[in-house]
């Protein structure tokens, strides 16, 4: 009898583990094998990202951003959109669990050019004389710097205007202003500098050229996107002794960047000044016909003397202000040249997911006429 109960015992103890061992087969996981990656770029910072591999039941992916966590997607392949220039890792998870999974890593590079970076080859061109004026300035943008009449604003205008007193988001630095090829360009790009998170350029010819009257023409291409803010305008020389806006200010042309309709499609020229102690605008729009400012060369102008300021787009007015009442004196006294490319601010509102960073405008020529 003990011998018959030991063999029983025995068998249990074999069967046990027989048992245990094809419950931890049946519990062992299937891993997806063979996981093929391809990433094609499709322009304007596009990427196509295909994956696929065997036994997966679903996959995730992630595309290089800080502190980004994969995200599940459907079907086995993805379209991504890059805002700004820069090397990423993309990595595409097979999945079998949640868990459970193998990996596979891409690298792929986004330029400024892809992102629209580059320098029209086409636009309207103005001449380099007029009947009945004389030029007597002009900045053609040649050799690999600025001239000596041009100087930089640093900064974000704090403390005394931080924001530049329009809660703008950007830090003017030298560094975004390069001139190469007979232009220059002035980039805004997305990078924390500063205390701020944007970085951008900012010139003016205060102190070293100013001027009363004439007529004023700048070739540029401009910027897009929600929250890109070009300007092209002046303020008067006496911005230091009267403050603004007793100093006057002429806006040659501004650009409020976005995609609905009036906005990257859609320039405006204004004054601002001191009218008798009250804060005092007048301003006009130009929307173009079809498509929008980005991707070519306009003229923007102003023919400006004791009577009015005339605002053109590529030779053609659209505005005018009569400058004749006392109250706009500011406007019969010398001024100086701006350039910048703002980001954010209380007319354009922030930049959003849809704006693709570095954004620039490139001038081509500042040229100032004066009647004979």
């Amino acid at each position: 009898m003990a011998k018959v109960k030991l063999i029983y015992l025995l068998f249990l103890a074999v069967f046990a583990s027989a048992s245990c061992s094809q419950e931890e087969v049946d519990q062992q996981v299937l891993l997806p094998s063979n996981l093929q990656v391809t990433v094609e770029k499709t322009g304007k910072g596009a990427v196509k990202i295909d994956f696929q591999a065997v036994d997966a039941n679903f996959y995730k992916v992630s595309y290089g951003l800080p502190n980004q966590v994969p995200e599940r997607v459907v079907g086995t392949s993805v379209v991504y959109n890059y805002n700004a220039e820069g090397t990423y890792t993309i990595r595409v998870q097979a999945h079998s669990t949640e868990s459970d999974f193998i990996s596979s890593t891409k690298s792929v590079e986004i330029t400024g050019a892809e992102l629209g970076g580059e320098i029209p080859l086409t636009g309207f061109e103005s001449p380099l004389t007029y009947n009945g004026y004389n030029l007597v300035w002009n900045d053609e943008f040649g050799g690999s710097s600025l001239s000596s009449d041009w100087v930089f604003e640093i900064g974000d205008g704090c403390p005394n205007l931080c924001g530049w007193g329009n809660n703008e988001l950007e830090y003017y630095r030298q560094e975004n202003a390069e001139v190469r090829d007979g232009y220059l360009i002035i980039k805004a790009k997305q990078e924390n500098f500063g205390s701020r998170n944007y970085t951008s350029s900012r010139i003016k010819t205060q102190g070293k050229k100013s001027f009363t009257y004439g007529r004023i023409d700048v070739r540029a291409a401009l910027p897009k996107g929600q929250g890109i803010w070009p300007a092209i305008w002046m303020l008067g020389d006496n911005i230091t002794t009267v403050n603004w806006p007793a100093c006057g200010e002429i806006d040659i042309m501004e650009l409020i960047g976005g995609n609905a309709d009036g906005r990257d499609n859609t320039i405006h020229g204004t004054v601002h000044w001191d009218n008798n102690g009250n804060y005092a605008q007048f301003g006009g729009s130009k929307k173009k016909s079809s498509g929008i400012f980005n991707g070519e060369f306009h003229v923007f102008s102003i023919i400006w003397d004791k009577n009015k300021i005339v605002w053109l787009l590529d030779n053609v007015p659209y505005h005018e202000i009569d400058i004749t009442p006392a109250a706009l004196d500011e406007f019969r006294k010398p001024f100086f040249l701006l350039l910048n490319v703002a980001v954010g601010g209380n007319w354009p509102g922030n930049p959003n997911g849809t704006t693709a960073f570095p954004q620039q405008m490139v001038v081509d020529y500042f040229r100032v006429f004066q009647e004979n």
